[in-house]
């Protein structure tokens, strides 16, 4: 097929070349490699005599521009953190703060919304972090302080939406903190307000 294109100036070895290897490939690969190759030069593939179409072609399903591939993923997506990058860019200060991040990451990362103690403690040893004091006791004050709440099957727990959001937000402190101090602040009022409940009730009159 190459020798059928007119030379038409240097860079006619380098078309030659491209041709070549495609020319095995059916016209789906083909599609796939050129799409692949223009999204890594952040090119647009604009025909000039219009598009090509083979009755495969016409059949094969297009994405529409909101829609992606896996391959395309690789550019335009995040690339996958591991716990020890992860933990390293959020920049927990505290270990209640350290461990809702770990909490975060077994959630979005590994896939594990619901968790126990020790895969906290486990993914703390994984991102090479400073041994938790007193695992039982700083999971027990992120539960306390509205990071985890008690998860529908006995023994595990879940990030809080609070304890998400705020995760999201760091290293910005300021807007994490912010989140933190909302949240508590409604915690406080619906915890007196159940305390004006029972105090409101009368006592009973002893006889």
């Amino acid at each position: 097929m190459a020798d059928e294109l007119p030379n038409t100036g240097p860079a006619f070895g380098t078309v030659s070349k491209i041709i070549d290897v495609l020319d095995p490939l059916s016209a789906t690969d083909r599609e796939h490699i050129m799409r692949t190759v223009a999204i890594w030069f952040r090119m647009g593939i604009a025909p000039e005599i219009g598009p090509i179409q083979s009755p495969v072609a016409v059949q094969t399903p297009q994405l529409s521009p909101r829609q992606t591939t896996p391959d395309d993923d690789k550019f335009s997506g995040r690339p996958v953190l591991s716990a020890k990058e992860f933990i390293f860019e959020k920049d927990p200060i505290t270990e209640v703060e350290r461990l809702a991040c770990l909490a975060f990451y077994l959630t979005h990362y590994q896939d594990m919304p619901h968790f126990k103690n020790i895969d906290l403690s486990r993914l703390n040893i994984e991102a090479a972090q400073r041994k938790l004091s007193n695992p039982a006791v700083s999971i027990n004050n992120a539960m306390r302080d509205g990071f985890f709440v008690q998860a529908t099957e006995a023994g595990y727990k879940q990030l809080s939406a609070m304890g998400e959001r705020f995760v999201q937000l760091l290293p910005d402190r300021d807007a994490a903190s912010k989140v933190r101090e909302r949240m508590s602040s409604r915690r406080g009022k619906k915890s007196g307000s159940q305390a004006d409940v029972v105090s409101s009730e009368p006592e009973s009159s002893e006889t």
